[in-house]
């Protein structure tokens, strides 16, 4: 067997087994459980005592994970809140052979009153659905999403930071883990849900990235799966990643693998442009993920009178653009202060009074629940 560690600072041994499934052994939750506030139960309300103002995008363990087990011809039927630790598979797991994986991110956020609430988590698990169908995997239904989502949240709801200090990041897995040797579809799935507090993705916080466009490195090909959030669908980018950081950039700006002419995504977060009133964003046609927080800033752009765009965007058209910006769960909407391509450096408009701004601060006042949600996005837990 091989230990797959999803890592924890402090440890407090314990141990436990997941029963159930076609292969129960190949999947266990063994000890190592994280600790870095005092024990409490998960009926705990307040908040861990913690210095949030420290809080940044790294992996912070909580109480508590999320964890659900079927067969390949079964469907998820119960699932369980089990103390966050260390999981264990087969080497010939499904997952780990062939990248049979998916992952989804959401968030949750504090209210003023100390009310919890989900944004849009509705949307997360159809984006499930439809990458476990192109994965050839089964996949919880939605409202199953939705409640390991919610259980998990409630469980682990002293880390969500207070109001204005960051959010829970809740992570979605849906892995095969099952164990298999020739290419085929793994015999046993795992759903699992883990959380961290999180505050900003980027390490310049809210100012402006500077991007680069990526000519030699492709993110995704037609055909391919870069429509769903698979796990095989990263790894991939961290060689660009690197170097375009080593260079000083924040990120990097990926063209179609086609014609490397047309803009299509930046490695963990969708772009706009804005010209006047018009914003315009690449269309989702298989290469691109269509991501919640991208689809929320096309509704809130056209409901206060802009008029959006989904279409091709010629790489020239983007050094035209008066502003850019990028959109994601991690990321939230963070403006692009500079896009380089080879010896060519194009800079933005930012900060306040931009369309940037407009669209962000409605955004988060909607997530964070001080601003009316008159579409109907969140999920108040508690």
């Amino acid at each position: 067997m091989i230990h797959t560690r999803l890592f924890s600072r402090c440890f407090l041994p314990q141990s436990f087994k997941l029963g159930g499934g076609c292969h129960g052994d190949a999947f266990r939750a063994i000890s190592s459980m994280p600790e870095p506030c005092q024990s409490s139960p998960i009926s705990d309300g307040d908040s861990c005592d913690f210095d949030w103002d420290s809080l940044g995008f790294g992996l912070m363990p909580t109480d508590y994970m999320y964890i659900m087990k079927c067969a390949i011809d079964e469907n998820f039927e119960r699932g369980q809140i089990s103390r966050y630790g260390n999981i264990e598979l087969s080497p010939s797991a499904g997952v780990l052979n062939y990248g049979q994986g998916l992952f989804e991110g959401l968030k949750a956020y504090r209210k003023d009153d100390g009310g919890l609430l989900l944004f849009r988590p509705h949307e997360n698990a159809l984006r499930m659905r439809t990458g476990a169908d192109r994965m050839c995997m089964p996949s919880p239904t939605v409202e199953q999403f939705v409640d390991a989502v919610k259980q998990t949240t409630i469980a682990n709801r002293r880390w969500v930071p207070p109001p204005g200090k960051g959010s829970l990041y809740l992570r979605p897995l849906l892995i095969g883990t099952g164990p298999i040797l020739g290419l085929a579809p793994s015999p046993e799935y795992t759903f699992l849900v883990f959380a961290s507090p999180v505050r900003n993705y980027f390490r310049e916080g809210s100012a402006p990235l500077n991007l680069y466009v990526e000519n030699e490195f492709d993110r995704a090909s037609r055909g391919g799966t870069g429509g769903v959030k698979s796990i095989s669908n990263y790894a991939p980018v961290l060689k660009a990643i690197t170097r375009a950081k080593s260079r000083g950039f924040s990120d990097v700006l990926y063209l179609d693998s086609v014609n490397k002419r047309d803009v299509e995504e930046v490695s963990s977060c969708n772009i706009f442009i804005v010209k006047g009133n018009v914003i315009s964003t690449p269309a989702t046609h298989g290469t691109i993920l269509p991501g919640v927080t991208r689809k929320s800033i096309i509704e809130i752009a056209r409901d206060r009178g802009y008029e959006v765009e989904e279409r091709a965007i010629n790489v020239e058209e983007v050094f035209d653009a008066r502003e850019v910006f990028c959109t994601g769960t991690a990321v939230g909407v963070a403006p692009v202060g500079s896009i380089t391509c080879m010896d060519r450096r194009i800079e933005y408009q930012t900060g306040a009074e931009t369309t940037c701004q407009e669209l962000y601060s409605t955004l988060v006042g909607i997530q964070t629940g001080t601003t009316e949600d008159k579409m109907g996005w969140t999920v108040e837990i508690c």
